[in-house]
């Protein structure tokens, strides 16, 4: 099942994609399930499926992020072996995390924005988890049944400020810079995660490619760590890592600009499309 977030005659819903046709699950379900996160929460989702019909036309909705309201945003850094290297960074033991907020989100055929502060905004193409079902210290053995489904994501960094420190806290936080969607496909879509590849293209060239199989903390891991920290919650986002390839580390390097198209393809999953556009003077 591909489910969407999205705005339909001024009214922001969810629901279900078939083929060229959308089921609004939002005009169906009570008030305890009043968005994507919400019907994850109350397990609506099969009994809302089942009730829905595909009656709106795909292209009368706009598309908003997958998921509008995660509690939290969780991003694995230096996760491909490509890129630790191209990075330069030691291997460590345990995934490295930094997060970022609700409000950096924006959707398929929704503008990533070049902050006014800087020209250094680079592309990073990962594949983004979202949390189905909650838990703290959940076994890696268990990892999986915890997870609704998957997206294409785009963790866009302002490069210059994400080096200020050692912290990536700033360059991974500015409005509009994190791209996901177009939607959420359920596990049941994809037959073999290491099989899945992750390509990013910029203006049609190819900059990121890898296997699911590269990833040097695999799924079960990343999110075993993270509920061992902290409980995770229906709609929890975990972007996973993304490949060599960034523009940062190109001779000479590859910055985004207004009017490039930006691309995150994922096998089985879906294709994020994004342009670049400036942030708008006060």
């Amino acid at each position: 099942m591909k489910l969407i977030s999205f705005r339909h005659k001024g009214v922001a819903s969810y629901g279900a994609v078939q083929g060229d046709r959308v089921a609004d699950f939002g005009a169906l379900a009570g008030p305890d399930a009043h968005d994507l996160v919400a019907a994850l929460a109350t397990g609506a989702l099969p009994d809302l499926a089942a009730e829905a019909t595909f009656d709106i036309p795909f292209a009368q909705v706009e598309l908003l992020p997958v998921v509008t309201t995660p509690g939290k945003i969780f991003c694995v850094g230096h996760n491909y072996e490509t890129h630790r290297q191209e990075t330069g960074r030691a291997k460590v033991g345990h995934p490295s995390i930094f997060t970022r907020f609700a409000d950096t989100l924006t959707p398929h055929g929704g503008p990533i924005v070049r902050p006014k502060v800087s020209t250094s905004l680079d592309y990073e193409g990962e594949l983004a988890i979202v949390i189905g079902k909650g838990g703290r210290h959940i076994a890696e053995a268990d990892a999986m049944e915890h997870i609704a489904g998957f997206a294409c994501a785009n963790d866009a960094s302002v490069r210059d400020w994400q080096w200020h420190t050692q912290q990536f806290t700033p360059g991974k936080n500015f409005p509009s810079t994190g791209g996901l969607g177009p939607w959420l496909v359920t596990p049941d879509e994809i037959a073999d995660l290491d099989a899945v590849t992750v390509t990013t293209r910029l203006n049609g060239a190819v900059m990121q490619h890898a296997s699911l199989a590269d990833l040097i903390f695999p799924l079960p891991t990343i999110i075993a760590y993270l509920s061992a920290f902290t409980p995770l919650s229906p709609g929890d986002l975990i972007l996973t890592g993304t490949p060599g390839g960034v523009g940062a580390k190109r001779e000479p390097p590859v910055w985004m600009k207004p009017g490039d198209v930006v691309e995150v393809e994922i096998t089985d999953v879906g294709l994020l499309s994004n342009t670049i556009v400036e942030e708008l003077q006060p």
